[in-house]
């Protein structure tokens, strides 16, 4: 059965992006240290999370390691759309939920308005690769209990509030996860991969 994957970049005190929830990697706002041994180690072993415009600058096609299917939120989503990029990753399957989008502005976008749990539950019956949910923290919140890996890139870094790892309204409700993997980059993000026991 495909797994689902929440692969995302955190702060040491547990966020995803600042108190606007835009990217925080991309515009003139941009504070997220992205640095070249970072990239390279995504373009080795997750060539599928990179953008279509990154994957085209570095020459990068073909199928990815993991992922063949991104989902995000509805405010994820619209961080690309506001840099004029409509659909991050052509390469991939994409959903985005939302209640309120009623056409997508790319094709190759699928809007999901249904409940994410129940369609997280069909995605992983099908066949194929794992499934990335790439944020944000209200969606991963939602699917909490349906992730089955955590791919947490932890970055040298705290920001002190924005959007929490997995958003504001979930429940206590503890969940204990085994490191399978561990790489440090030089420029000190650490890649961590955790599987839920």
């Amino acid at each position: 059965m495909r797994k689902l994957v929440y692969f995302i970049a955190v702060s040491l005190d547990g966020y995803i992006a600042g108190p606007d929830g835009s990217d925080p990697t991309a515009g003139p706002d941009a504070f997220w240290p992205i640095e070249q041994d970072y990239i390279e180690h995504l373009a080795a072993r997750y060539p599928e999370t990179l953008p279509g415009p990154a994957r085209d600058a570095l020459g990068i096609s073909g199928d990815g390691a993991h992922f063949d299917t991104v989902i995000e939120g509805r405010r994820t989503y619209q961080n690309g759309v506001d840099q004029g990029v409509t659909n991050a990753w052509p390469h991939l399957r994409h959903l985005v939920f939302s209640r309120s989008l009623t056409t997508a502005p790319d094709p190759g976008i699928e809007l999901v308005a249904d409940d994410p749990v129940a369609t997280v539950r069909e995605l992983k019956q099908e066949d194929g690769k794992d499934i990335w949910l790439c944020g944000g923290g209200e969606l991963a919140g939602a699917l909490y209990a349906e992730i089955d890996q955590l791919v947490v890139k932890l970055a040298p870094m705290t920001i002190g509030s924005g959007t929490p790892l997995f958003g504001q309204k979930r429940p206590f409700d503890p969940a204990y996860f085994t490191v399978t993997d561990s790489t440090i980059m030089d420029s000190g993000t650490i890649f961590l991969t955790y599987a839920r026991k």
